[in-house]
């Protein structure tokens, strides 16, 4: 009976976010898939365009940080419902606009909503998921990015030759503003809500171990693991973000390949970077079940340390390879390798920081990397241009590549650091 009420309510709980997620994300990037039929309305340059995206990349990074503190101080299925019931809000009333100022006010309205989405899903899965499994659902739950992303343009682009784009956003966000109802219903907090034992205490007792124990803030932000997590996290992820906005232009320029080529190269990128966050969930998932949580050193690190190495080859491989005669394949090849090495550290690292914090910080502890994270993103923009501009992508590459393999070798030097954030019980093995 018990083995059964956990599986209703996790597929139920898991089916609602994975649902609300793409919404989430699919009402993140309407305007992006509107704006041809948005721009015959009404008249736009690039410059309204870019304040109109940028103020949601702000408030969404800004969001993003606040709602992983929030997640841990008040209730996950409130703070997701309420978001997505903001985000559907926001669309509908964009659905209604016809001025510049208001669509970036609402814009960025639309990307303080978005930050409420990511930060409650993690705290509710490793509430309902032992750690053997946490890794592997994270990863299927951040497919429905993937999923929005790709299927998203296609239905906005079929919709708009029936519709307008002002019907089309306003749908989509009525569909979200529905859909937050479900999932105030459905979503569930932790198993105590609904009458049963949680999995962190079940996990303790069987392990002897105390992953759950509470702790102060400053104990918490002390621990070492969380900066070297939260550095790591930075370079990872500025370096992804430069290959995926640069590489192209590097694969045209200074590669001699085609435009075609050049968005080919970011699609195999794509598939293999799903590929790859499902790949590190699972294979993390295994040596987790196999080892089990210790205190000192994460089974998830050799999965982490090999994709690390993978990011370094394949990029490494991509500068020095690559010519304009290069066999197709090649390129396509390189493009997926990376991708798969790059988005599965990527997965990891979040999965990592919510399950190695105190119960009471896990929100926080995933909030810091992720911020740390977008800083990473942001580098990777001017800093990364302006070496390209003075020393040629080749040069800019380079340096992104050592950074890599710089981050690898120190993580696999502090690989058995205690990796257990903020406080230590007596018992603990």
């Amino acid at each position: 009976m018990g083995r059964a009420s956990y599986g209703y309510y996790r597929g139920t709980i898991f089916s609602a976010m994975f649902v609300g997620y793409m919404l989430y994300y699919f009402n993140r990037k309407t305007f992006s898939f509107v704006m041809p039929s948005l721009m015959e309305e009404i008249q736009m340059d690039k410059d309204d365009l870019g304040m109109i995206t940028s103020s949601q990349s702000l408030a969404y990074a800004i969001s993003k940080f606040i709602s992983g503190v929030l997640s841990d101080q008040i209730s996950a299925r409130w703070l997701f419902s309420i978001g997505l019931f903001a985000v559907g809000g926001i669309n509908v009333v964009f659905s209604w606009s016809s001025a510049v100022a208001v669509f970036s006010a609402l814009w960025f309205l639309n990307g303080l909503g978005q930050g409420l989405g990511w930060p409650p899903c993690g705290r509710v899965l490793r509430k309902w998921f032992e750690p053997s499994q946490f890794g592997t659902w994270w990863a299927i739950l951040s497919c429905s990015m993937n999923l929005a992303g790709s299927l998203g343009p296609i239905i906005a682009t079929v919709l708009a030759q029936s519709y307008s784009w002002r019907t089309i956003l306003f749908v989509s966000g009525m569909i979200c503003v529905l859909m937050s109802f479900v999932c105030l219903v459905v979503i569930k907090n932790e198993p105590k809500d609904v009458g049963l034992p949680n999995v962190e205490v079940a996990a303790k007792k069987s392990k002897g171990g105390s992953f759950s124990d509470e702790s102060t803030l400053s104990e918490f932000l002390l621990s070492p693991y969380l900066w070297l997590l939260s550095l790591s996290y930075l370079v990872v992820f500025g370096v992804k973000t430069a290959c995926t906005d640069w590489g192209q232009l590097f694969l045209i320029q200074d590669k001699g390949q085609s435009t075609l080529m050049g968005s080919s190269y970011m699609s195999a990128l794509e598939l293999g970077g799903l590929l790859g966050s499902l790949v590190a969930g699972y294979l993390s998932d295994k040596a987790v079940a196999k080892q089990g949580m210790k205190i000192y050193g994460n089974p998830r690190h050799s999965v982490l340390l090999l994709m690390l190495a993978g990011m370094s080859a394949s990029m490494y491989l991509f500068r020095v390879t690559v010519t304009p005669d290069s066999p197709k394949v090649w390129i396509l090849s390189l493009g997926a390798a990376f991708g798969f090495s790059s988005y599965g550290p990527i997965a990891l690292f979040g999965v990592i920081a919510n399950e190695s914090a105190p119960s009471n910080y896990c929100g926080t502890s995933h909030a810091i990397v992720a911020l740390m994270a977008n800083i990473g993103g942001f580098l990777s923009g001017l800093p990364f241009s302006t070496i390209a501009k003075h020393h040629g992508w080749e040069t800019a590459f380079w340096v992104a590549e050592i950074l890599c393999g710089v981050t690898a070798v120190c993580f696999f030097l502090l690989r058995n650091v205690r990796t257990k954030m903020g406080h230590v019980s007596k018992k603990s093995d």
